[in-house]
């Protein structure tokens, strides 16, 4: 239901999109976002942006990623620009979505996508 898609080998402080393609308006989600997961380490949320459009980033992407969607309703991708990118930036990057409902939260993943930092 959601591909990620975009990821590849970049040089520090060069720059990536990624984008997320949902089977279905974007609009119908609550939520969606990107999170990531580096070798060894927990999946952590790099951002997140309601339905209102409201975006929250994680500390250690703010001022360098920028998650954006097209404001139109029947679109269906979201993107991440991440800009000067770092090695600790290296990880498979998530693309999430979530619909609540009365029985509670229905969550979707995409399969990830592999982004690495290396000169």
């Amino acid at each position: 239901q959601l591909q990620a898609s975009g990821g590849g080998l970049v040089q520090p402080g060069g720059s990536l999109r990624l984008s997320c393609a949902a089977s279905e308006s974007i609009f119908s989600f609550n939520n969606m976002g990107w999170y990531r997961q580096a070798p060894g380490k927990q999946r952590e949320l790099v951002a997140d942006i309601t339905r209102a459009g409201s975006i929250t980033y994680a500390d250690s992407v703010k001022g360098r990623f920028t998650f954006s969607r097209d404001n139109e309703k029947n679109v269906n991708v979201v993107y991440l620009q991440m800009n000067s990118l770092k090695p600790e930036d290296t990880a498979v990057y998530y693309c999430s979505a979530a619909r609540f409902t009365t029985w509670g939260t229905n969550e979707y993943w995409g399969q990830g996508t592999q982004v690495t930092v290396s000169s």
